[in-house]
């Protein structure tokens, strides 16, 4: 799944081990077969097998190997390469005399192709297609126009799938350090912000109080007048400060319900888990909706902190909301977060109630209501 990469990067390769495994256990079938036919004499088979098993053995360590980056080539693909070199020698022949090693040196090149250049893989391709023609024409009789095509072909396909397989694991691990990277960004300017408007508020102030302050005090043995008026003053600042900041601070508070939704719901899709919304809240007033907006976001955040949920439904009809997801296993294990500690006591004290737990379906349900009339101001406190 490609939003949660390191899920998206097992199945990737466990399906190319699962390949691998799949040609290893055709190629003993054929061998053994051949050995039973009288085609190949047991020692022969045997080194046979031990040189297609160990090569099929090196290919998922090579395969993590260059998964994330292109390494620089390593003694496990040289010995690969040795490997593969005497299976393909020691094959038998088919019934009708021909070798079936193509996908014995196709095998190795898609390895090595994790670890070359293009350029250099496309002259090795051609060498190794020369080469195992000559090899299958010589010795068994082949056709060399039709040998050399099939060898073609199967190179042309298999190593540019292995080079595209590790181009998707790309796209998907970049996709997801781009939406983390966009995330700490938004946090750092946010941070940023805040701390712009603090000092915009309160740098001039704090300035003007700790000098007039220390004026008070050298006035207060000579003038005791002028230093009490310095110090009204200075009272009279920190109190516009203060008024200051605590306006600022509300601002942070106020959330607005349909952005949150839109929000919540757009970075649930982004990890993989359909969200399906459902709004009806045209009656409630502006603390009722800011309240809502506090239990969306943080049930979005547990959804995506704590549970491996597919799907999630988000339904809000006038003062009541229920956030249910498929993630009750984990959910339900994990102890009730201070988030959702703080938007009870909130939505307590407003009027209304908050309630998370499984259900009888095998959901969780997130469950918020808030009064539609006569509400409550809201608390100053912004929930953990």
């Amino acid at each position: 799944m490609a939003a949660r990469p390191e899920t998206a990067r097992k199945i990737l390769i466990y399906w190319m081990d699962g390949v691998v495994a799949l040609l290893a256990v055709i190629a003993v079938a054929f061998i053994v077969g051949r050995a039973v036919a009288g085609a190949i004499s047991p020692p022969h088979a045997a080194v046979t097998i031990a040189c297609q098993l160990g090569l099929c053995a090196l290919f998922p360590f090579l395969l993590r190997e260059a998964f994330d980056h292109r390494p620089r080539p390593t003694w496990k693909l040289a010995l690969a390469g040795v490997l593969a070199l005497a299976a393909t020698l020691l094959r038998p022949t088919t019934l009708d005399n021909t070798a079936p090693w193509i996908e014995v040196g196709t095998l190795w090149l898609a390895a090595a192709a994790l670890y070359l250049t293009p350029r250099a893989i496309a002259c090795m391709s051609v060498a190794a297609a020369g080469l195992l023609t000559a090899y299958g024409t010589l010795l068994h009789g082949q056709s060399w126009p039709g040998a050399l095509i099939g060898l073609l072909i199967n190179f042309a396909f298999m190593v540019p799938a292995m080079l595209l397989w590790r181009w998707l694991w790309w796209i998907i691990r970049d996709a997801s350090n781009g939406r983390e990277a966009r995330a700490r960004l938004a946090v750092a300017e946010e941070r940023l912000r805040f701390a712009r408007d603090l000092h915009d508020l309160l740098g001039h102030s704090l300035a003007v109080i700790t000098l007039k302050s220390e004026l008070a005090a050298k006035l207060a043995t000579k003038d005791a007048g002028r230093a009490l008026t310095e110090m009204t003053e200075v009272r009279e600042l920190a109190g516009d400060s203060l008024a200051k900041v605590q306006q600022a601070v509300h601002g942070y508070q106020h959330l607005d319900l349909d952005q949150e939704v839109a929000g919540v719901r757009a970075a649930l899709e982004a990890s993989g888990t359909r969200c399906v919304v459902h709004v009806r809240a045209d009656e409630l007033g502006p603390a009722a909706r800011a309240l809502l907006a506090w239990v969306v976001r943080e049930g979005g955040t547990n959804v995506l902190k704590h549970s491996r949920a597919t799907r999630c439904a988000i339904t809000i009809d006038g003062g009541l909301l229920e956030m249910r997801n498929d993630g009750v296993a984990r959910s339900a294990a994990a102890p009730p977060g201070s988030g959702l500690r703080g938007l009870a006591e909130r939505l307590v004290a407003a009027g209304g109630t908050l309630s998370a737990a499984p259900t009888a379906t095998g959901e969780f349900l997130l469950r918020a209501t808030v009064p539609v009339v006569g509400e409550h101001p809201l608390p100053a406190a912004v929930p953990a």
